[in-house]
């Protein structure tokens, strides 16, 4: 059994941002391992976090980004269960990266679900017809039409996005990190995005 020092649950905390004794207790499950502890607090965090996201988030603001000497802009409305949070730092800090990151990536919808039918039996379709024309069987195609749709979410859904700044998050993760941290529910509502000419 490693011993667990003062400096390295100052560390783990400094790396996580959780409370000492839940960072003790993450070095003495892990045997010391940082990595490991830091792993082990995430996958808490996140379980917290999972619940969380079923509670009501009726408070939050709405975030503006503004850039490329003013031809493209973002509004997001961002979502919380309370107006003390909605005046916090972090989570201030959290509508503001998404913002950005709308700009850079130009999403089309929030989540996978607000994607309209007609246009995921279009692009099924397209898909299936490709497979069709490279001589894939026909048994293939729709597991095929399953892995490009998720392909499709991922490059228009801001939910599904790899984060920018962090291609290992997606935004959803982003977001769910920042649940666990904050420890409300937190939802990113709507958006929209306009650029000049665009």
């Amino acid at each position: 059994m490693a011993e667990i020092t003062a400096s390295m649950v100052s560390e783990l905390r400094a790396r996580t941002q959780v409370g000492m004794m839940d960072c003790k207790k993450a070095l003495v499950a892990c045997d010391g391992d940082m990595d490991k502890a830091c792993d082990f607090l995430r996958e808490k965090g996140l379980a917290k976090a999972a619940k969380k996201a079923e509670r009501n988030a009726s408070e939050g603001r709405i975030f503006t980004y503004v850039h490329n000497g003013a031809k493209l802009a973002v509004l997001l409305e961002l979502n919380c269960e309370t107006d003390f949070v909605a005046r916090t730092d972090d989570f201030n800090a959290l509508g503001h990266e998404i913002a950005m990151h709308i700009a850079a990536a130009n999403p089309s919808y929030v989540r996978p679900e607000d994607v309209p039918q007609s246009e995921l039996d279009h692009e099924k379709e397209v898909i299936m017809a490709q497979a069709r024309e490279e001589g894939k069987p026909e048994a293939m195609l729709e597991r095929i039409a399953e892995g490009k749709l998720a392909k499709y979410y991922e490059e228009n859904c801001l939910l599904e996005q790899k984060y920018v700044r962090n291609p290992d998050l997606k935004i959803k993760d982003l977001i769910i990190e920042n649940i666990a941290k904050i420890g409300e529910n937190i939802v990113a509502r709507r958006f929209a995005r306009f650029s000049i000419g665009g």
